[in-house]
């Protein structure tokens, strides 16, 4: 069934209400194998009737992390303009779309992951970053309307790897253009309930078990106390995987992931809760949501027909594919601030937010890491301090381009379960606006 609240087509764009254009691009690398990514790109709702000239209108790609979940899956139940029905059999159009703001193209990447195949070879940063790149490469090659539009890379969860990784090297390849390459009009990141800087954020799952915003005590007292005594070996065992990159590195990034999980998100895993939200059960492993609304409407013949699958050789869509997850794991544990202070000392805002229920990615260990950031205006930022944002919705420290929002009642999901808020959020960083 098409989507109620678009029009598809494979080659252009129709107007109507809203626009819908998806494609799978196919591009080879001569290193990186051959890649087909799928995505699905909204124009700004009403955006011929906007005072804002074309090319000025803001161009958000939004990259859902995991790693191995489908960005498919936050159009559909997060952020996109429409949503799909509780029996799978049609869809309902949402009225805090983030296409009231901006364009907004949401990429499954990389390969293997939702719509998208071909080979399945990545298995850190640099890879995925360079597959993006090529990607932004190609579809501005195919539709250069777009080419002066502000491009600003935005996601959640294991997109705080994604998003610093892949718009550094949007920023370096604008430096030194490849061959047939243009140069891609990046404004900007966002990152909400991600991991970026694990050797910060690992140690404030025991105070996020604790001394939470909302004052509920997870665990007992005693896990409590083991956990923060787990905390000196994690660290120490991050450290090392982010002190080079050899064999010995490696081994301590494979050692980090098990010790530090075991130790320090096994308890809550443990206790039943719901990782997304600690005021919530877990419904279903292994997500805690129930997806299949989502993966039936996908899946239906009609719908992967009007979304150009190609069935020869797609897989069946999953919201998330953990085979792509388990290769990730010498990944995971490293650090990639350093991207976002590199892009901040050029001139481009980041915005990190963070609901405030989330226990995984929890808003503790991100406003821990923006505040530790060893950057020319880390003073500056310190002493902002943190201010009401939005009469409740949100507490915000903000300098120098900069920001940390705690997103109030907020889970992982930012934008599902506090839609509204995120809408405005948007809407305050991709117009420069003070939060």
């Amino acid at each position: 069934m098409t989507p109620r609240c678009a029009i598809i087509s494979q080659y252009s764009f129709i107007i109507t209400q809203t626009v819908l254009f998806s494609l799978l691009f196919h591009f080879q690398f001569d290193e990186q194998g051959d890649k087909h990514l799928f995505f699905w790109m909204f124009e700004k709702r009403n955006a011929e009737a906007s005072d804002v000239a074309p090319e000025d209108i803001p161009f958000v790609v939004w990259l859902t992390g995991g790693p191995g979940c489908s960005s498919t899956l936050a159009l559909l139940t997060e952020n996109g303009p429409c949503s799909v029905n509780a029996d799978g059999d049609g869809t309902t159009p949402n009225p805090h779309s983030w296409t009231e703001a901006a364009h907004v193209l949401w990429l499954d990447q990389p390969a293997g992951v939702g719509f998208s195949y071909g080979d399945e070879n990545d298995i850190g940063e640099e890879m995925v970053a360079e597959d993006a790149y090529y990607f932004f490469q190609a579809f501005i090659k195919s539709h250069p309307e777009y080419s002066k539009n502000p491009l600003y890379i935005i996601g959640e969860s294991y997109a705080g790897h994604y998003v610093p990784a892949i718009s550094h090297r949007i920023w370096k390849g604008n430096q030194d253009l490849c061959d047939n390459c243009q140069e891609l009009n990046f404004a900007g990141l966002a990152i909400g309930n991600g991991l970026t800087a694990p050797e910060e954020q690992y140690p404030m799952y025991p105070e996020m078990v604790w001394n939470n915003s909302h004052g509920i005590k997870v665990v007992d007292e005693g896990v409590y106390e083991a956990m923060k005594k787990a905390v000196p070996t994690c660290e120490k065992l991050i450290h090392q995987c982010n002190s080079g990159d050899n064999t010995l590195d490696n081994f301590a990034c494979q050692a980090a992931f098990i010790t530090c999980n075991m130790a320090l998100t096994s308890p809550y895993q443990a206790t039943g809760l719901n990782p997304y939200d600690i005021r919530k059960q877990c419904e279903v492993r292994p997500l805690c949501y129930d997806f299949s609304n989502v993966q039936k409407w996908l899946n239906s013949e009609s719908t992967k027909k009007a979304l150009n699958v190609d069935e020869t050789h797609s897989h069946s869509w999953e919201a998330c594919n953990f085979g792509i997850n388990m290769k990730f794991h010498v990944d995971w544990m490293k650090d990639f601030s350093h991207y976002v202070k590199d892009l901040l000392e050029a001139g481009f805002p980041a915005l990190i937010y963070a609901g405030d229920v989330d226990f995984i990615c929890n808003y503790l260990g991100n406003e821990k890491w923006t505040k530790d950031l060893e950057w020319s205006h880390k003073d500056d930022f310190d002493k902002a301090g943190s201010h009401d944002w939005n009469s409740g919705a949100g507490f915000a420290r903000t300098s120098n381009g900069l920001t940390f929002l705690q997103v109030v009642d907020g889970g992982h999901m930012v934008p599902s379960d506090q839609p509204e808020v995120a809408l405005e959020m948007l809407k305050t960083f991709l117009a420069g606006e003070d939060f």
